[in-house]
């Protein structure tokens, strides 16, 4: 099965191959004279107009090369400047753009260094002149990477509340419904900051349906929710009376109209173009596993819900491909994207939900009793929780290994501890950070092409 596991590493890299930032940049980009084309939109640069660039997201780098390479006349020019946040290991010297470091690579949490590259961008936003146009450069983790907490919420009372909505198993939208309502830059507020002539925004989505409003929280579109919705979600899991006074006292005002509400319409002068999102790698994984002789399964880039229950039901595609030849025949590569959760107690082991997928998907297949299958669940960050792993791969090699060893993989599962029973046989699957983010995909192959 080596064969295999090399060809599904193939085709899930050629998924986030084909989100590289700087590419998806590039083609959305243009710079012609005076005129600025922006995916479908243009505008007209005036002479003494600037273009200031800020944003946040693990893929915000390759995204602001990309910006100094269209614009590269202006640069020269001194007529862009700009400042991201980025995680730490993607900080490099660009020519007038400055990356900051606002957390470590390992660290997927609000940071001070994070607040302080956040007081940078609103100062540069607030400085925007009448003939200024606005470049936001926005991907996957932007929401941890331009934290900006509002008058009287401390930076460690939010941390602890994304801890609390982490363990609840709450979704990225719920999440981000409450952390908009406690921002200053999220739900809008980069839009009500710029005076400028014209905002763009760059969008690289990690959210499955692309919903402008959730993807780093919005920090360029008009949210739909209310200090009443954030209320309710943290009601709905039980954690109103685990968070801290100052969050609840915060939200209070808010339903009492003391404190504004988040952007509701978006003026006529801003505009979001999705650059690349979870169907762009889809469509690049299918076309190379085709090429490897599959046939493709191709369930969408909107799968969601508990990742152990997913995975059992992807696991039951996978029976009725090898026993039936239902809904399509072998060799088959079953593709999805989308991102799933998992709900963690108190008490829980080291993984990722990719891991935990692949694990789930094991178990449920009976793996070791299965040949022909491989799995491959990663995340196209490169990061699966709080580990140095983009997720498992796994086939009936990995499940008698264990066998051998005598680990039991409902034990791992158990404990929400798949980092440790990968580890053991040989599935973990490390990239590195890749320096773009669509949320995840999964590679599933059953049987060998006769090629």
């Amino acid at each position: 099965m080596r064969r295999a596991e090399r060809v599904a590493e193939r085709i899930w890299r050629a998924g986030t191959d084909a989100v590289d930032p700087e590419s998806l940049v590039v083609k959305a980009l243009r710079l012609r004279g005076n005129r600025l084309r922006v995916g479908p939109y243009q505008t007209k640069l005036l002479k003494d107009g600037r273009i200031l660039v800020v944003g946040a997201g693990k893929a915000g780098a390759r995204m602001a090369a990309a910006v100094e390479k269209q614009l590269e006349p202006l640069v020269r020019r001194g007529r862009v400047v700009g400042h991201v946040n980025v995680p730490a290991d993607q900080v490099r010297p660009l020519a007038a753009i400055r990356l900051h470091a606002a957390r470590s690579s390992a660290q997927n949490e609000p940071t001070e260094e994070g607040v302080r590259g956040a007081l940078v961008i609103e100062e540069l936003l607030r400085s925007a002149r009448p003939n200024d146009v606005g470049l936001c450069l926005i991907s996957g983790g932007g929401s941890a990477l331009l934290p900006a907490p509002v008058d009287g919420v401390r930076l460690e009372e939010k941390q602890h509340l994304t801890r609390l909505l982490l363990q609840a198993g709450a979704t990225i939208n719920e999440m981000n419904c409450v952390r908009k309502h406690l921002s200053r830059l999220k739900g809008g507020g980069m839009v009500r900051l710029f005076r400028g002539a014209t905002l763009y925004s760059l969008i690289l989505s990690d959210v499955v349906g692309d919903p402008l409003d959730v993807i780093a929280s919005g920090p360029t579109a008009p949210d739909p929710t209310t200090f009443s919705d954030a209320i309710a979600v943290l009601k709905r899991y039980e954690l109103w009376e685990q968070v801290p006074q100052s969050i609840r006292r915060h939200l209070e005002r808010g339903v009492r109209g003391e404190v504004p509400e988040t952007l509701k319409r978006l003026p006529r002068t801003v505009h979001n173009v999705v650059v690349g999102n979870n169907r762009t790698a889809l469509d690049a994984a299918a076309r190379v596993a085709r090429q490897q002789g599959y046939r493709v399964l191709d369930l969408g880039s909107f799968i969601q819900g508990e990742t152990r229950h997913v995975a059992t039901a992807l696991a039951g595609v996978v029976l009725s491909v090898r026993r039936d030849g239902r809904p399509l025949r072998q060799p088959a590569c079953i593709l999805s994207g989308g991102e799933t959760t998992v709900t963690l107690p108190p008490d829980h082991g080291q993984g990722g939900r990719n891991q935990e997928f692949a694990v789930a998907f094991g178990v449920a297949a009976d793996l070791g009793q299965l040949p022909g299958v491989v799995c491959l669940s990663g995340g196209t960050d490169g990061e699966d929780g709080p580990t140095d792993a983009a997720g498992g791969m796994v086939s009936q090699a990995h499940f008698r290994r264990a066998q051998k060893l005598g680990l039991d993989p409902r034990h791992y599962l158990e404990r929400h501890d798949c980092y440790r029973f990968l580890e053991a046989v040989g599935g973990l699957f490390k990239t590195g950070p890749t320096g773009t983010n669509v949320t995840d995909l999964r590679v599933i192959l059953v049987g060998v092409p006769e090629r």
